[in-house]
């Protein structure tokens, strides 16, 4: 199985900054594509942003020049730095991973694709 634990949400002001992290574990052979997605109230969960094992990024355009994600291969962990957070931003954020499961033997078994419990971003004055 693998895990994914998030933190870092809570409450903002308008203009303000947030980061949130993101790290999995469990029994995981490699993680390729993770990313972040947020599902304000009332609406369906969207992309904000993807980042690939070499590091190429994919944003929603309403986060462009914003909001940037990275990630830490080494610790398994993606992460989530927010600027310049208005009211619309506010949201559940959950983190997504995909990647392969490791066999007993130590290899690649068959894919996962995983997802964070969620955690609140709330941007108000």
């Amino acid at each position: 199985q693998v895990q994914l634990v998030e933190s870092g949400g809570g409450l903002v002001q308008p203009g303000g900054s947030l980061r949130l992290s993101c790290a999995a574990s469990g029994n995981i052979f490699s993680i390729n594509t993770m990313g972040w997605y947020r599902q304000p109230p009332g609406e369906e969960r969207d992309l904000v942003a993807t980042i690939t094992t070499g590091g190429n990024t994919n944003y929603a355009d309403s986060v462009k020049g914003r909001f940037t994600i990275s990630r830490d291969n080494a610790k398994l962990s993606v992460f989530l730095q927010m600027s310049s957070l208005k009211a619309e931003d506010t949201a559940v954020y959950y983190c997504n991973v995909l990647g392969y499961y490791r066999d007993y033997r130590g290899l690649p078994s068959r894919s996962f694709e995983v997802w964070g419990q969620g955690t609140l971003v709330t941007v108000s004055s």
